[in-house]
């Protein structure tokens, strides 16, 4: 039977440093078996305090994907103190990216109510909305849009992780509401272009033969943000929309050169090496597009034939 005192005592736990006592525990694998191990993890998630060496612990667990560890992390996640410092909250986020490697849809309640608590920490709850994306019940669909939706949310870079999540979902109802916001609450996002962003590669990735998804799409290829532009490039490429390549060539003559490359490349997967040979050939492209259309051939094509 373990002796977990003696165990603490020999990580030095209480008597070392923290980064010392990191080193130790993380030489616990070649004295003990999995099993040993997940209830020695688990006892010291129970019964240290220090934040540092509890997010080793944590990081080790994520090895096993124990049952038993799965409801402590949940614990010291809901587990919140009004004197939470930053350190507390290092390791509670942490447990929530352990969680979501699980992949089990029973943690998606305990997710949704630290994400959806405004006075939670925002990193808390930027975890947890990531942590549903990945997961991948689509239970978590209608909260995730509710939170996009939701013009008293503060924290915009919660809206754009939660925007991320539903893209990674997948789920075809978010597209009505995600396309209203696009075309409602262009002010907003106008100042806030990393949500728009966000927004357009989400679309991109939930349905491409849809209708008004591809009507934002071409409207995100005049937007003002230049990555806003690359992300409704790379989603038309993407699509089977019959007139890809004609909706994204006019986007070689656009200001500004990285969306010039990425419409470059973008026509190339559509139509291989004629448009290469036009860029070079025509006057009417700059100089950094036919040097673009070179490095391509360099390096895509048979010099040879």
């Amino acid at each position: 039977m373990l002796d977990y005192n003696s165990i603490l005592s020999d990580c030095g736990v209480g008597k070392l440093t923290s980064s010392l006592v990191v080193k130790k525990i993380a030489n616990l694998e070649v004295l003990y078996n999995e099993a040993e191990l997940v209830s020695i993890y688990n006892y010291f998630l129970l019964n240290v305090e220090d934040p540092e060496i509890l997010i080793q612990v944590i990081k080790l667990t994520d090895e096993h994907h124990a049952e038993t560890t799965l409801s402590i992390l949940l614990e010291m996640l809901q587990f919140k103190s009004d004197e939470d410092n930053e350190s507390f909250i290092n390791v509670r986020t942490m447990c929530v990216r352990t969680i979501a490697n699980y992949k089990d849809t029973s943690t998606v309640t305990a997710l949704l109510n630290c994400m959806n608590n405004k006075k939670e920490n925002y990193k808390v709850r930027l975890a947890c909305a990531d942590a549903l994306g990945r997961i991948g019940d689509r239970y978590a669909v209608k909260p995730l849009l509710d939170l996009v939706e939701d013009d008293e949310e503060k924290s915009v870079y919660l809206k754009e992780s939660a925007t991320f999540a539903l893209g990674l979902l997948g789920d075809t109802s978010a597209i009505e509401p995600l396309v209203a916001i696009l075309e409602s609450k262009q002010g907003f996002l106008d100042k806030f272009t990393f949500l728009k962003e966000k927004i357009v590669e989400a679309l991109g990735k939930l349905n491409l033969n849809n209708k008004k998804v591809l009507k934002a799409l071409k409207s995100s290829l005049m937007d003002s943000s230049s990555i806003v532009r690359i992300n409704a490039i790379e989603a038309i490429m993407n699509s089977e929309e019959e007139n890809s390549a004609e909706l994204i060539k006019p986007c070689l003559q656009d200001e500004d050169d990285e969306v010039k490359r990425n419409a470059l490349i973008a026509l190339y997967n559509l139509s291989g090496r004629d448009i290469l040979d036009e860029v070079i050939e025509l006057p009417i492209y700059s100089e950094f597009l036919k040097t673009e259309a070179k490095e391509i051939i360099s390096e895509y094509e048979d010099l040879d034939e």
